[in-house]
């Protein structure tokens, strides 16, 4: 193939990540250099979970080096260096707006983020370079999502339409915070470019780059936020790496990848280790159809399917259906520390 990854690191080896490095022959991309330690049920000790974070920061600052371009599909620990500025050097860095479709906590990291990018780099307070915002209309996110929004739920419907109430009662407040927010511009120093990459699209040579709109982090209104997935074609071949469209459980997000029709697919899995807390029966049945519709109905060879999934020792069983697909149609369903040879650390850890 002429478009190459590697899958730095990712919760199969140990701590949260999805890191990922891709090359065509015009340019180099790292994606999500972040890492963070895991949860406290993670069935591994302290000192563990502490070796193998350090392990991803180191093997995320080598394969830094030969990255030209860096992604940060939004501002969680696990995607992203908050205070790391070496790592940003000499580089394009292709960010999520921390402007709109962001919450509260991400925000605040962003400004965190950004203060230091400007202190590191220009030598300059972040407060001197803010602008004053212009109000925006934000439309109801579900008009965007057709399928979810009429998909029938059979017991789960009515419950679901109070939770999508409420979902847009916290929407608004966010969109009007948005337009109260002193707007963070992109930036340009000597050693560092930012650009906000929702929607748009960029061009290296023979390789384009193209960015999604904000897409929810997980189910509609999902109060964890926003992310967005990033498409990186070469001479017909396609690289899409989702990030934290978790499944995906929305099926207008399953229809967008069938439509897109990748090579590769770096998906995150479902947060089974969650299962009937965070996530509940039904929207995990949803995930599950979602994949599978994808791998059926769409040309991907290769599915990288890792990130939130191998967080416990049952993630195979949990979603076996999408590996028995994966034999059944003749694709390479396979997580990260096996595509490079290696033994899920949560597998390891239970044996």
């Amino acid at each position: 193939m002429k478009i190459s990854f590697t899958p730095v690191w990712f919760d199969s080896m140990g701590a949260k990540s999805s890191c990922t490095l891709v090359k065509t022959p015009d340019i180099s991309v790292l994606i999500d250099p972040g890492v963070a330690i895991m949860q406290p049920s993670f069935p591994a000790t302290e000192l563990e979970k502490l070796y193998w974070k350090s392990q991803g920061e180191k093997a995320i600052k080598k394969a830094s080096k030969s990255a030209k371009i860096i992604v940060i599909s939004h501002y969680h620990y696990d995607h992203y260096f908050p205070d790391d500025m070496e790592i940003y050097k000499n580089k394009l860095l292709f960010a999520k707006n921390p402007n709109e479709y962001i919450n509260d906590s991400q925000r605040r990291r962003a400004e965190n983020f950004y203060s230091n990018l400007c202190k590191h780099f220009g030598e300059v307070e972040l407060g001197y370079i803010l602008k004053e915002g212009i109000t925006k209309e934000y439309s109801n996110p579900l008009d965007e999502l057709p399928l979810s929004s009429n998909k029938d739920f059979g017991d789960y419907n009515e419950r679901r339409k109070k939770l999508l109430v409420r979902g847009i009662r916290w929407f608004n407040q966010r969109a009007n915070k948005w337009n109260v927010y002193q707007k963070i511009p992109e930036l340009r120093f000597d050693k560092v470019e930012v650009r906000y990459a929702e929607g748009r699209e960029f061009y290296f040579g023979d390789t384009k780059i193209k960015f999604s709109n904000a897409l929810f982090h997980g189910v509609e209104f999902s109060r964890v936020g926003w992310i967005f997935s990033t498409t990186i074609e070469y001479k017909g071949e396609k690289f899409i790496h989702t990030s934290d469209i978790n499944g995906p459980v929305i099926e207008d997000y399953a229809a967008w990848l069938i439509k897109e029709n990748p090579n590769i697919l770096v998906l995150d899995g479902p947060m089974t280790y969650l299962l009937g807390y965070v996530l509940n029966k039904t929207n995990f049945r949803r995930t599950i159809e979602n994949i599978l519709k994808i791998m059926k109905e769409s040309e991907v060879e290769v599915v990288i399917y890792d990130h939130h999934l191998t967080r416990e020792a049952k993630f195979r069983e949990n979603t076996l259906e999408v590996w028995e697909m994966g034999d059944k149609l003749g694709k390479t369903v396979i997580t990260a520390a096996e595509f490079l040879g290696k033994v899920p650390k949560v597998l390891e850890c239970e044996t």
